[in-house]
């Protein structure tokens, strides 16, 4: 079975903007986190959908998705963890309390707050994660990238064709996610939040798919302005 997640445990803290988590600020004509949804809910790779949500939320979204969304009753709701892996593992568990794994499992995540992913890269996401364990969404770098340790100084310079932003979804086999995450000691637990980041630590191959510039995280103020205007475009 192919799972998908949409991760929405996020509270906002950077968006400086008065009212609920930017997950659930109205995007057109329906919340934010309801546009990745539906993109999933079309998929017909994606054998059930599930939404993490912080547990102080999980009303609020459920009535948005009784709302707004086109199939609600076919979104599952887990209650998210204190980081994105520990809610991405709440969502396996609840997969996992009522359905049998086996070594074909997929998860795919993504984060609530890039209601411009598309089906493609579902898609592609899930043909990689399926042939080499883990996947991970990116587009090359623009802007060169600068190292620096102090904050004050540089100290490093990569080469731009080497650099890519990381997007999502993040795709994974589940078996093995869960064997890797197992093998980490409580400290690494806690430093690696980041499921991709348990594969490359753990010295597994982690592919690349490829993202587009459109799949943006609503990070800001100004990226939900920007969401905001193409959205009136289309």
């Amino acid at each position: 079975m192919v799972f998908g997640a949409i991760l929405a445990g996020g509270i906002g803290s950077r968006m400086r903007m008065e009212g609920p988590p930017k997950q659930f600020l109205m995007l057109g004509a329906k919340p934010v986190f309801i546009h990745s949804v539906e993109v999933f809910l079309s998929c017909a790779a994606i054998s059930e959908v599930y939404l993490g949500v912080h547990p102080l939320w999980l009303e609020h979204a459920q009535d948005l998705l009784m709302r707004y969304a086109s199939k609600p009753g076919e979104v599952k709701l887990a209650p998210g963890g204190a980081d994105r892996s520990q809610t991405l593992f709440n969502v396996i568990d609840m997969a996992t309390s009522s359905h049998e794994l086996n070594e074909d499992s997929i998860i795919v995540t993504h984060d609530a707050v890039r209601p411009f992913v598309t089906e493609s890269i579902i898609l592609e996401n899930i043909s990689h994660a399926r042939q080499f364990g883990a996947c991970n969404t990116v587009i090359p770098a623009i802007d060169t990238i600068i190292e620096s340790f102090d904050g004050k100084e540089t100290h490093n310079v990569p080469l731009r064709k080497n650099m890519y932003q990381v997007q999502t979804p993040q795709s994974f086999n589940i078996v093995k996610l869960m064997g890797l995450y197992a093998q980490l000691s409580d400290k690494q637990k806690l430093e690696l939040t980041d499921a991709c980041s348990i594969f490359t630590y753990s010295s597994e191959k982690v592919a690349l798919a490829a993202g587009d510039p459109m799949n943006f995280k609503i990070t800001t103020e100004l990226d939900y302005r920007i969401a905001q205007s193409l959205i009136a475009s289309v």
